[in-house]
């Protein structure tokens, strides 16, 4: 389960993109020498000694008045204010500048958990720099290398020991579901539809959900957990104009969901931001209901609904297997249908099938229309067993699993979804050797 939340902060060019590449294990920050060229939040998860965190890469705090600088500013508050612990990136080439001792003042007054870094310390001569930064008050500096690798292993140990003792743990036993999407697009209200009384306060002003908030209830004696994603504690044109601030808590909600209501404004249509969020919850594996809110403002006619689901098929491709729900928080309209729906597709997300009756159904697609020839050799599915749910996870044991191309896998899921249902749940298949 994931413990917490760690940001990677520190003046531009000192290699904070580098390590956070090194720690998620791929390169998802582009990482270029130019300074400041990181300029959102980026978001990965880390895995270390069974322990897991999420980790936000920032863009260089610039003191100086620069291009981009107050922007940058803007969403290294906001990943402070998220995380729980904090890894301050300097560098040993350049040894404690201004930047540096302004920064560390900031991460003072935060009151979080910081591990001094001293980045680029390449060598012997680079590492005994080290006593230098003592000087920011914040402690042992730890010396590494991102380019390198080395020193990691000591960095992550300190972060799990300064991390809080607290666990982000999905509920058992109860249908637990979350509602996100990108700011005032009806959250808050759509919640308060479904719990039918006024539990989350309701504003027209973006960001006014300060915290995830876990409400339990009941519908017809079956227990729920509704968990509301949260906004920025802070106010201001650049704060609600940050395309991603909500992205983080949204995951911890995704986290320990098991399934999600993914919101668009129907006032407003379907935004850039809402395939960045949406994404969120495929990638996480769960069941997925796109609810298109705010359906009461929408001027439409008998073939307006036809529309819009065509509209969203198109944009969000990857959701093809999500339900989608026309609603209005604010009049209560098919509110009550999210609640049946819900249970649907949770059913379909811890679905078992019978190995016997899934392998039946793998050779029936596979006569329909065996796989083609790909490199030069035929693919043989020998046989299939799903090997866990929530989402279903199908594993095929084949001759060579460099042969199951993506075009097979989707067709072999397709036909999953004929014979069983899964709706809207993504389904996951495994490619593995027969041994």
């Amino acid at each position: 389960m994931i413990r917490g939340t760690v940001a990677i902060v520190g003046r531009p060019n000192v290699g904070k993109s580098t390590i956070f590449n090194r720690l998620i294990g791929e390169r998802k920050s582009i990482v270029d020498d130019t300074p400041g060229v990181t300029r959102d939040r980026i978001y990965g998860t880390v895995e270390w000694l069974t322990q897991s965190f999420h980790i936000i890469d920032t863009g260089g705090i610039q003191i100086e008045d620069q291009p981009f600088s107050e922007e940058i500013n803007m969403q290294v508050d906001i990943a402070i204010e998220e995380a729980d612990v904090i890894i301050f990136i300097t560098s040993a080439k350049e040894g404690v500048m201004t930047d540096d001792m302004a920064i560390a003042r900031k991460l003072q007054k935060s009151n979080k958990p910081v591990v001094l870094a001293v980045n680029k310390a390449d060598n012997q001569e680079l590492q005994m720099a080290v006593y230098e930064f003592y000087s920011l008050g914040l402690g042992d500096p730890m010396t590494i290398s991102g380019a390198h690798g080395i020193g990691l292993g000591d960095l992550l140990d300190k972060v799990i020991e300064l991390m809080p003792k607290k666990e982000l743990k999905p509920y058992e036993e109860i249908t637990s579901f979350c509602v996100i999407g990108r700011p005032n697009v009806g959250k808050s209200s759509l919640v308060n539809a479904i719990l039918k009384e006024d539990r989350v306060i309701v504003s027209n002003i973006e960001g006014t959900t300060r915290d995830a908030i876990d409400t339990p209830f009941k519908v017809d004696d079956k227990e729920y957990m509704i968990i509301d994603t949260a906004g920025i504690r802070k106010r201001g044109k650049i704060y609600e104009n940050i395309e991603k601030y909500s992205i983080l808590r949204a995951m911890n909600a995704i986290e320990r969901s098991n399934v999600v209501l993914f919101v668009i404004d129907g006032e407003l249509g379907i935004r850039e931001q809402d395939k960045h969020v949406a994404g969120l919850a495929h990638e996480a594996g769960k069941g997925v209901i796109i609810v298109y809110n705010k359906w009461d403002t929408v001027d439409k006619d008998e073939k307006t609904m036809n529309a819009i689901e065509k509209e969203i098929r198109a944009q969000f491709v990857y959701l093809d297997y999500a339900p989608i729900a026309f609603t209005s928080a604010l009049t209560h309209s098919k509110v009550n249908k999210l609640i049946p729906l819900i249970d649907e597709v949770h059913d379909s997300c811890c679905m078992r099938i019978m190995t016997n009756v899934l392998n039946d159904v793998i050779l029936d697609a596979q006569m329909m229309n065996p796989p083609k020839p790909h490199l030069g050799k035929q693919l043989k599915i020998y046989y299939a067993s799903q090997v866990s749910v929530e989402p279903p996870t199908i594993v095929l044991f084949v001759n060579d699993p460099e042969l199951l191309h993506f075009s097979y896998s989707r067709y072999i899921e397709n036909k999953l979804r004929e014979a069983f249902g899964f709706v809207g749940t993504p389904i996951r298949i495994i490619a593995r050797k027969k041994s």
